[in-house]
């Protein structure tokens, strides 16, 4: 039996929810059922481009903590300008593509360092639809984890606060980075679930005692007959395992 005060401390709010919508009138349908404080929530660029700004700030007035998954890639003053539009929005999390170079990266940092308002700034690493074949015929040398370790550290030297990766990185990257830099992990699977079109997968808790600091998770919930009671139930699942913190 593990003591209490021996689990690890894990964000009240790790789960993060996937919209993966295309239709404003779905997103807040879902969105009325779940519970802000229990949850963050992920917009990509489907919903933002079908919604735009203004589905984002909605989000926020209603108290959810929003992850603006745009992944910028551009040059450096471009990707500068998107990142404090970013904040202005009042996002909780922005982030970018670490293959964009540490000029880009360092200037999306210096961008949001001078707002009132400052999301963590965060890189993409690899896609975990990506295997090494298609890392292969891109030109990428090496492996999924030797790449995203690179990504990483260059990520975590142009001074961001973190890194979207898979799972199955997560250990290694704790070891290279330190304690301060945050991981969020898409790839999250409850046990049973489908895998759909993800390649490097696991589980909501197999992930946080791997050293992930959030779960992007969309269709076992967004999908479930009640989207309420499947966030419920994987919160449970953590709540067993882990000790939540305020």
């Amino acid at each position: 039996m593990v003591n209490e005060k021996e689990k690890k401390v894990v964000d009240s709010k790790c789960v993060i929810v996937a919209l993966d919508f295309s239709d404003s009138g779905e997103v807040l349908e879902l969105v009325s059922g779940l519970d802000a404080n229990s949850c963050r929530l992920k917009v990509g660029k489907e919903l933002y481009t079908h919604c735009g700004p203004a589905l984002v700030e909605r989000l926020v007035s209603d108290g959810f903590d929003v992850f603006l998954d745009l992944k910028f890639h551009d040059i450096p003053n471009t990707v500068a300008g998107a990142c404090a539009a970013a904040a202005d929005l009042g996002v909780w999390m922005v982030n970018v593509h670490a293959l964009g170079g540490r000029r880009m990266m360092e200037a999306a940092r210096e961008a949001i360092a001078q707002k009132s308002h400052q999301p963590l700034l965060i890189a993409v690493t690899i896609l975990t639809s990506m295997g090494e074949s298609d890392l292969h015929e891109i030109g990428l040398i090496g492996s999924a984890e030797e790449n995203v370790i690179r990504l990483a550290t260059l990520a975590e030297q142009s001074g961001l606060n973190g890194v979207v990766c898979s799972p199955l990185e997560v250990e290694v990257l704790n070891r290279q980075c330190g304690e301060a830099f945050n991981f969020v992990t898409p790839g999250i699977r409850p046990a049973g679930a489908a895998v759909n079109d993800q390649k490097r997968i696991t589980t909501p808790v197999d992930a946080l005692g791997l050293g992930s600091n959030y779960l992007v998770i969309g269709r076992p919930i967004t999908s479930a007959v009640d989207p309420l009671a499947a966030l419920q139930a994987i919160n449970a699942d953590i709540h067993s395992s882990f000790v939540l913190s305020a």
